[in-house]
Protein backbone atom coordinates (compact mmCIF):
# COMPACT_ATOMS: atom_id res chain seq x y z
CA UNK A 1 0.00 0.00 0.00
CA UNK A 2 2.80 2.41 0.90
CA UNK A 3 4.54 1.68 -2.40
CA UNK A 4 1.36 2.47 -4.32
CA UNK A 5 1.01 5.78 -2.48
CA UNK A 6 4.60 6.68 -3.36
CA UNK A 7 3.96 5.94 -7.04
CA UNK A 8 0.81 8.07 -7.00
CA UNK A 9 2.72 10.94 -5.38
CA UNK A 10 5.49 10.88 -7.96
CA UNK A 11 3.36 10.20 -11.05
CA UNK A 12 -0.09 11.49 -10.21
CA UNK A 13 -3.18 10.23 -12.00
CA UNK A 14 -2.37 8.28 -15.13
CA UNK A 15 -4.90 9.80 -17.52
CA UNK A 16 -4.01 13.25 -18.91
CA UNK A 17 -6.92 14.72 -20.91
CA UNK A 18 -5.14 18.00 -21.74
CA UNK A 19 -1.37 17.87 -22.05
CA UNK A 20 -1.11 21.65 -22.45
CA UNK A 21 -2.51 22.53 -19.01
CA UNK A 22 -1.69 19.42 -16.96
CA UNK A 23 -0.14 19.83 -13.51
CA UNK A 24 3.09 17.94 -12.83
CA UNK A 25 3.02 16.22 -9.43
CA UNK A 26 5.79 15.11 -7.14
CA UNK A 27 9.40 16.26 -7.28
CA UNK A 28 9.55 17.54 -10.87
CA UNK A 29 11.85 20.52 -11.49
CA UNK A 30 10.96 22.80 -14.36
CA UNK A 31 11.70 26.43 -15.21
CA UNK A 32 13.90 28.04 -12.54
CA UNK A 33 13.22 31.46 -11.05
CA UNK A 34 16.21 33.54 -9.95
CA UNK A 35 15.53 36.30 -7.45
CA UNK A 36 17.50 39.52 -7.10
CA UNK A 37 18.59 38.55 -3.58
CA UNK A 38 22.29 39.18 -3.02
CA UNK A 39 24.35 36.02 -2.46
CA UNK A 40 27.94 34.90 -2.81
CA UNK A 41 27.93 34.58 -6.60
CA UNK A 42 31.29 32.81 -6.68
CA UNK A 43 30.01 30.11 -4.35
CA UNK A 44 26.80 29.91 -6.37
CA UNK A 45 28.54 29.38 -9.70
CA UNK A 46 31.00 26.94 -8.15
CA UNK A 47 28.22 24.73 -6.78
CA UNK A 48 26.99 23.85 -10.27
CA UNK A 49 28.71 20.69 -11.55
CA UNK A 50 27.75 21.57 -15.14
CA UNK A 51 28.99 25.18 -15.14
CA UNK A 52 25.47 26.13 -16.16
CA UNK A 53 25.36 29.12 -13.79
CA UNK A 54 27.06 32.40 -14.63
CA UNK A 55 27.25 35.72 -12.77
CA UNK A 56 26.75 39.43 -13.50
CA UNK A 57 23.85 38.92 -13.80
CA UNK A 58 23.23 35.49 -12.31
CA UNK A 59 21.83 33.24 -15.02
CA UNK A 60 21.16 29.55 -15.59
CA UNK A 61 21.64 27.99 -19.01
CA UNK A 62 18.90 25.37 -19.34
CA UNK A 63 20.80 23.87 -22.24
CA UNK A 64 23.57 22.87 -19.83
CA UNK A 65 21.54 22.45 -16.62
CA UNK A 66 20.78 18.90 -15.47
CA UNK A 67 18.06 20.13 -13.09
CA UNK A 68 19.83 18.42 -10.20
CA UNK A 69 18.63 21.15 -7.82
CA UNK A 70 21.99 21.59 -6.06
CA UNK A 71 21.87 25.37 -6.52
CA UNK A 72 18.35 25.65 -5.12
CA UNK A 73 19.25 23.55 -2.08
CA UNK A 74 22.38 25.60 -1.42
CA UNK A 75 20.82 29.01 -2.12
CA UNK A 76 17.05 28.63 -1.60
CA UNK A 77 16.50 32.39 -1.34
CA UNK A 78 18.15 32.91 -4.71
CA UNK A 79 16.96 30.04 -6.88
CA UNK A 80 13.74 28.04 -6.92
CA UNK A 81 12.55 25.54 -9.49
CA UNK A 82 8.92 25.78 -10.58
CA UNK A 83 6.84 22.97 -12.08
CA UNK A 84 6.56 24.82 -15.39
CA UNK A 85 7.38 22.16 -17.99
CA UNK A 86 6.74 24.36 -21.03
CA UNK A 87 10.36 25.35 -21.50
CA UNK A 88 11.13 24.38 -25.10
CA UNK A 89 12.25 27.08 -27.52
CA UNK A 90 13.50 27.57 -31.05
CA UNK A 91 16.23 30.03 -30.07
CA UNK A 92 19.26 28.85 -28.10
CA UNK A 93 19.67 32.14 -26.21
CA UNK A 94 16.14 31.85 -24.83
CA UNK A 95 17.29 28.89 -22.72
CA UNK A 96 19.30 31.28 -20.56
CA UNK A 97 17.18 32.35 -17.56
CA UNK A 98 18.48 35.48 -15.81
CA UNK A 99 17.82 36.84 -12.34
CA UNK A 100 14.68 38.91 -12.20
CA UNK A 101 13.17 37.25 -15.28
CA UNK A 102 9.45 36.65 -14.88
CA UNK A 103 8.59 35.54 -18.40
CA UNK A 104 8.33 32.03 -19.76
CA UNK A 105 10.82 30.12 -21.83
CA UNK A 106 8.94 29.60 -25.07
CA UNK A 107 9.07 29.38 -28.84
CA UNK A 108 9.42 32.70 -30.63
CA UNK A 109 6.76 32.49 -33.37
CA UNK A 110 8.42 35.28 -35.34
CA UNK A 111 11.50 33.15 -36.01
CA UNK A 112 9.74 29.86 -36.85
CA UNK A 113 10.27 29.03 -40.52
CA UNK A 114 7.04 29.57 -42.49
CA UNK A 115 7.19 26.16 -44.14
CA UNK A 116 7.01 24.46 -40.73
CA UNK A 117 3.49 25.67 -39.98
CA UNK A 118 2.39 25.19 -43.56
CA UNK A 119 3.80 21.68 -43.98
CA UNK A 120 3.78 20.15 -40.51
CA UNK A 121 0.83 21.89 -38.86
CA UNK A 122 -1.33 18.78 -38.93
CA UNK A 123 1.15 15.93 -39.19
CA UNK A 124 4.77 15.53 -38.11
CA UNK A 125 6.79 12.34 -38.43
CA UNK A 126 10.21 12.25 -36.79
CA UNK A 127 13.15 9.89 -36.99
CA UNK A 128 14.70 9.68 -33.55
CA UNK A 129 18.48 9.26 -33.36
CA UNK A 130 20.16 8.13 -30.15
CA UNK A 131 23.57 9.68 -30.72
CA UNK A 132 25.44 8.29 -27.73
CA UNK A 133 22.83 9.05 -25.09
CA UNK A 134 22.23 7.27 -21.79
CA UNK A 135 18.72 6.12 -22.80
CA UNK A 136 16.94 8.40 -20.31
CA UNK A 137 15.56 10.80 -22.92
CA UNK A 138 14.72 7.83 -25.11
CA UNK A 139 12.54 6.45 -22.32
CA UNK A 140 10.70 9.76 -22.04
CA UNK A 141 10.19 9.90 -25.80
CA UNK A 142 8.61 6.46 -25.59
CA UNK A 143 6.43 7.68 -22.72
CA UNK A 144 5.21 10.65 -24.77
CA UNK A 145 3.37 8.21 -27.02
CA UNK A 146 1.90 5.99 -24.31
CA UNK A 147 -1.78 5.96 -23.39
CA UNK A 148 -1.31 8.65 -20.74
CA UNK A 149 0.31 11.38 -22.86
CA UNK A 150 -0.82 10.13 -26.31
CA UNK A 151 1.21 12.44 -28.53
CA UNK A 152 -0.21 10.64 -31.57
CA UNK A 153 -3.53 12.46 -31.06
CA UNK A 154 -1.80 15.55 -32.46
CA UNK A 155 -0.49 13.74 -35.52
CA UNK A 156 3.05 13.63 -34.11
CA UNK A 157 4.80 10.28 -34.24
CA UNK A 158 8.13 8.54 -34.71
CA UNK A 159 8.93 6.49 -37.80
CA UNK A 160 11.55 3.84 -38.49
CA UNK A 161 12.95 5.19 -41.74
CA UNK A 162 14.29 8.69 -42.50
CA UNK A 163 12.67 8.33 -45.93
CA UNK A 164 9.30 8.51 -44.18
CA UNK A 165 10.29 11.32 -41.81
CA UNK A 166 9.81 15.08 -41.76
CA UNK A 167 12.84 15.64 -39.57
CA UNK A 168 15.18 14.20 -36.98
CA UNK A 169 15.06 14.34 -33.21
CA UNK A 170 18.48 13.85 -31.66
CA UNK A 171 19.21 12.63 -28.14
CA UNK A 172 22.71 12.23 -26.77
CA UNK A 173 25.83 14.36 -27.20
CA UNK A 174 26.68 13.00 -30.72
CA UNK A 175 29.68 10.76 -30.33
CA UNK A 176 32.32 10.29 -33.01
CA UNK A 177 30.88 6.85 -33.73
CA UNK A 178 27.46 8.38 -34.41
CA UNK A 179 28.45 11.61 -36.18
CA UNK A 180 28.41 10.14 -39.70
CA UNK A 181 25.21 8.20 -39.01
CA UNK A 182 23.47 11.42 -37.95
CA UNK A 183 24.56 13.14 -41.16
CA UNK A 184 23.45 10.21 -43.33
CA UNK A 185 20.05 10.12 -41.63
CA UNK A 186 19.62 13.88 -42.03
CA UNK A 187 20.54 13.76 -45.72
CA UNK A 188 18.02 10.98 -46.36
CA UNK A 189 15.07 13.09 -45.21
CA UNK A 190 13.31 15.06 -47.95
CA UNK A 191 12.99 18.83 -47.81
CA UNK A 192 11.63 20.68 -45.96
CA UNK A 193 12.85 19.06 -42.77
CA UNK A 194 13.33 20.03 -39.17
CA UNK A 195 15.96 19.29 -36.53
CA UNK A 196 15.08 18.91 -32.85
CA UNK A 197 17.56 18.51 -29.98
CA UNK A 198 16.07 16.77 -26.95
CA UNK A 199 17.82 16.79 -23.59
CA UNK A 200 20.87 18.44 -22.06
CA UNK A 201 23.30 16.08 -23.77
CA UNK A 202 21.96 16.87 -27.23
CA UNK A 203 21.77 20.63 -26.65
CA UNK A 204 25.19 21.22 -25.12
CA UNK A 205 27.00 17.90 -24.84
CA UNK A 206 26.06 17.60 -21.17
CA UNK A 207 28.56 15.91 -18.89
CA UNK A 208 30.46 14.74 -21.98
CA UNK A 209 30.79 18.18 -23.58
CA UNK A 210 34.58 18.26 -23.27
CA UNK A 211 35.18 14.62 -24.12
CA UNK A 212 37.45 13.88 -27.12
CA UNK A 213 34.98 11.14 -28.06
CA UNK A 214 32.35 13.75 -29.00
CA UNK A 215 31.92 15.16 -32.51
CA UNK A 216 29.26 17.87 -32.69
CA UNK A 217 30.37 19.46 -35.96
CA UNK A 218 27.10 18.35 -37.57
CA UNK A 219 25.33 21.04 -35.57
CA UNK A 220 27.60 23.69 -37.09
CA UNK A 221 26.28 22.85 -40.55
CA UNK A 222 22.53 22.83 -39.97
CA UNK A 223 19.78 24.96 -38.44
CA UNK A 224 18.24 23.67 -35.20
CA UNK A 225 14.49 24.30 -35.12
CA UNK A 226 13.71 23.31 -31.53
CA UNK A 227 15.56 22.85 -28.25
CA UNK A 228 13.85 20.67 -25.63
CA UNK A 229 15.75 20.97 -22.32
CA UNK A 230 15.74 18.46 -19.49
CA UNK A 231 17.84 15.66 -18.10
CA UNK A 232 15.83 13.82 -19.19
CA UNK A 233 13.19 16.00 -20.81
CA UNK A 234 9.65 15.38 -19.55
CA UNK A 235 7.02 14.04 -22.00
CA UNK A 236 4.94 17.18 -21.40
CA UNK A 237 7.96 19.31 -22.30
CA UNK A 238 8.44 17.29 -25.48
CA UNK A 239 4.81 17.45 -26.57
CA UNK A 240 4.27 21.12 -25.82
CA UNK A 241 7.53 22.07 -27.51
CA UNK A 242 6.58 20.29 -30.72
CA UNK A 243 3.08 21.77 -30.61
CA UNK A 244 4.48 25.26 -30.08
CA UNK A 245 6.79 24.83 -33.04
CA UNK A 246 4.30 23.41 -35.51
CA UNK A 247 0.90 24.89 -34.66
CA UNK A 248 -1.34 26.75 -32.29
CA UNK A 249 -2.01 24.80 -29.10
CA UNK A 250 -5.79 24.89 -29.48
CA UNK A 251 -5.87 21.43 -31.07
CA UNK A 252 -6.37 19.44 -27.89
CA UNK A 253 -9.19 17.30 -29.19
Amino acid sequence: MLSNIKILYHQGKQFIPDVTTAKVPGIFRGRPVISTTTVDTQALTDCCPMNAITSAPVAIDLGRCTFCGACARRFPDKITFTTDYQISTNERERLIVKEGDTGKVEVNPASVRKEIHRTFGRSLKLRQISAGGDNSCEWELNASNNVQFDMCRFGIDFVASPRHADGILITGPITQNMARAVQICYDAIPEPKIVVLAGTDAISGGVLADSPAIDRTFLDRIHVDLYIPGNPCHPLTIINGLLDLTRKKTLNG
